[in-house]
């Protein structure tokens, strides 16, 4: 390549980051922009003397959620499936660990672990290195979100019965106010949900005028939030089934703090809890696991069944889940159809709200399907953040049970929580009969590309059969995946097979366009898991594939 060639290379990749930076801050509101520009240029006075005095709790303290061990033994900590022994000061922000597991350090999580009185004493020694080698502002441990979750966790921790010192009593004050003064309006979404959760928290568990602007402030932000975030029917508004259990916690421990100090309790949150957990009953297989749409993972947030005994015990009855074959939550974009041994969930949705799509996978008109209570047709999963090529591959089209065109993912997923122009999807419909269910969808993610391309997916359920068809338009190479849970093995290859799942149930699959290749990939249920599978690969050839899977 001469000189001239090679500058004429540089320059169109310039242009094209251009164009990707103009698609994706477009999307953006007035106030991301304004309060980024804010926060680099404002820092909040500290107040180290604010002492207010602690209220007492006059209600009933439930015992929340209880988390996983993490604190394995003095200064050894397990996050992520990654163990660390650490040496404070330097490890709370060692520049060797990635960011979330720093996060996850400064989180105390552990204070509501497992049998935590057996690790009182250690727990207790943590809180005071803390408290001693994390001054006010300084370090991971300090960006509002580490702040949030740790604010809520230590009162929780107190409600529990355990010591509260004034060294800690103080540093949770200093906490608070910081926060209040550093709210990731630049951010929204569940960050700035969690900033207003933790507001509330330290506003009931301090007394005074500034604790009582505290508990204003958290309860205005979670009303707005909730009415924003909260879709019509009942999902969290970035499409991740993970992230609507992690708010669907929140607002279960905002009924219980409330509750633990006599105060009322808004009728809105009860009513909101308990569809939420409706909503995510839809969204959860017969195994009890999550589905794998966008950002979603095991291990990070309680389960279906946790959240419900939880919200029992706060009085909350959980909305009745109708046994009916089709389901369609219509705002969110997903769809459920489960009758007899099958449960399939199908994604026909918006990558998540527009301004806020930094969970969203290129996912569009993917599925996932269960037979006889176990997961066969899966997305791949998440395990890491950050800015990662195995972050953007684990994004990306191509990671997921759909297909992909010219190479190219349906929604332009970069830089770890980025998004330029993003599918859309549309014509959907559904015809439902007493022998099956038909469902139809397109999105035009690919109109980008050359021919513009649309995608057009069909999903028909029969007694004992799934068939997808998937057409392409435009002229452009395709290839459609199905990717496969570990524990399926398959036989056959080229136009048929068998699926064997642990149980000795079998799967029939067919291709009836061309032939498939079975390739080896990598699942992640959980972050820092990856784990061998395998996936069906098919091309369409001229713009049209299908797979039809049957069973007995």
């Amino acid at each position: 390549m001469n000189a001239a060639e090679s500058m004429e290379k540089s320059e169109k990749q310039i242009l094209r980051r251009v164009v990707r930076l103009f698609h994706t801050i477009k999307y953006l509101r007035w106030e991301q922009i304004v309060f980024r520009i804010w926060r680099r240029l404002y820092r909040p006075t500290i107040d180290r003397s604010i002492s207010p005095a602690r209220r007492p709790p006059s209600g009933h303290w439930v015992p929340p959620v209880v988390k996983p061990v993490h604190l394995r033994q003095p200064w050894q900590f397990e996050f992520l499936h990654v163990r660390r022994d650490c040496s404070f000061p330097e490890d709370w922000n060692t520049q060797a660990m990635e960011k979330l597991w720093l996060y996850n350090l400064h989180y105390f999580d552990d204070l509501q672990s497992r049998n935590f009185d057996e690790r009182k004493a250690m727990l207790t020694t943590l809180l005071r290195q803390w408290i001693e080698d994390n001054p006010p502002g300084f370090g991971n441990g300090w960006e509002p979100y580490p702040v949030s979750l740790r604010i809520v966790n230590w009162v929780k921790w107190v409600l529990a019965g355990n010591e509260c010192s004034a060294s800690m009593m103080q540093n949770l004050a200093i906490q608070a106010q910081y926060l209040y003064n550093r709210l990731e309006y630049h951010l929204l979404g569940n960050h700035l949900f969690a900033n207003g959760k933790a507001l509330i928290f330290a506003g009931l568990f301090f007394d005074g005028p500034e604790a009582d602007n505290w508990l204003l402030k958290g309860q205005e932000i979670i009303e707005q939030e909730l009415a924003e975030q909260i879709l019509t029917d009942d999902g969290h508004f970035e499409r991740s089934p993970m992230y609507h259990a992690i708010i669907l916690e929140d607002v279960l421990d905002m009924i219980n703090v409330m509750t633990a100090y006599a105060m009322p309790v808004p009728g809105a949150w009860r009513d909101c809890a308990r569809k939420m957990v409706a909503w995510l009953a839809h969204m959860t297989h017969p195994n009890g696991e999550f589905s794998f749409f966008n950002d979603s993972a095991l291990a990070i947030a309680p389960t279906l069944s946790e959240l419900t005994a939880y919200g029992r015990q706060l009085g909350v009855v959980p909305a009745l889940v109708p046994a009916a074959r089709l389901i369609a939550l219509n705002e969110s974009g997903y769809i459920r159809v489960a009758e007899r041994e099958t449960v399939a969930l199908l994604d026909v949705a918006p990558i998540g709200p527009d301004y806020l799509p930094g969970h969203a996978h290129a996912d569009t008109l993917s599925f996932e399907l269960s037979l006889f209570g176990r997961r066969v047709v899966v997305n791949s999963g998440t395990s890491c953040y950050g800015s990662s090529a195995e972050r953007a591959r684990q994004r990306g089209t191509a990671a997921h049970s759909t297909v992909e065109v010219g190479g190219m993912d349906s929604s332009e997923v970069w830089g770890g929580f980025r998004v330029a122009r993003r599918a859309l999807p549309f014509g959907l419909t559904i015809e439902e009969s007493e022998s099956g269910v038909t469902i139809r969808c397109a999105h035009n993610g690919y109109r980008r590309l050359p021919g513009k391309p649309v995608h057009r997916r069909q999903w028909s359920f029969a007694q004992g059969s799934l068939e997808v068809c998937d057409w392409v338009e435009g002229g452009s190479s395709a290839i459609t995946r199905f990717y496969l849970h570990p524990d399926v093995q398959v036989q056959g290859g080229g136009r048929k097979g068998v699926l064997l799942l642990p149980d000795n149930h079998q799967i029939r699959w067919r291709a009836n366009d061309g032939d498939a290749r079975l390739v080896e990939s990598t699942y992640h249920p959980e972050f820092g898991v990856s784990i061998p599978n395998r996936c069906l690969e098919l091309p369409l050839l001229e713009g049209k594939a299908t797979m039809t899977f049957s069973w007995e």
